[in-house]
């Protein structure tokens, strides 16, 4: 008896961290169909110090986690990734731009301002796909919360 009490208060002792439920493109789509919500899509490189700690920071942030899963989808997208994706009718493919270098025409189309894509960027999609936002930089979580609270 002791040793299941022990065993339960051991399990019951180790915090629950909430996690941010990420989707792709497709994925969210479908999702839309059925439960309409706007999209955040969080658009970074694997070399992107900013991205990183945003990634370590911000996307950990126990209150924006929760207003993320509960009224977005929530997309991360490596902008240099080189699968096709099919979204808003529309296939997207990876550009090369040299050797091993590129961007997806995905990320381009989503996070390009005045010409230049900047990394990283929050693009928040409504429903119906316009832009609600387009967020360039880091940006702290109690910032993205405001933000996320204002467009829904």
């Amino acid at each position: 008896m002791k040793k299941w009490f022990l065993i339960l208060a051991l399990v019951t002792a180790v915090p629950t961290f909430a996690q941010l439920k990420t989707h792709t493109f497709e994925e969210a789509e479908k999702l839309a169909a059925a439960t309409s919500k706007p999209y955040v899509i969080f658009i970074h490189t694997d070399w992107c110090k900013f991205c990183k700690m945003m990634e370590n920071t911000t996307l950990k942030n126990k209150e924006l986690i929760t207003a993320l899963n509960q009224n977005f989808y929530f997309i991360s997208f490596d902008a240099e990734n080189k699968k096709d994706i099919f979204f808003n009718g529309t296939v997207f493919k990876f550009k090369p731009k040299g050797n091993n270098s590129g961007v997806h025409e995905l990320a381009t189309a989503l996070a390009e301002k005045n010409g230049n894509t900047i990394y990283p960027s929050i693009v928040i999609l409504n429903s119906d796909y316009s832009i609600a936002a387009q967020l360039q930089s880091y940006i702290n979580a109690k910032d993205l919360l405001q933000m996320l609270h204002k467009i829904r």
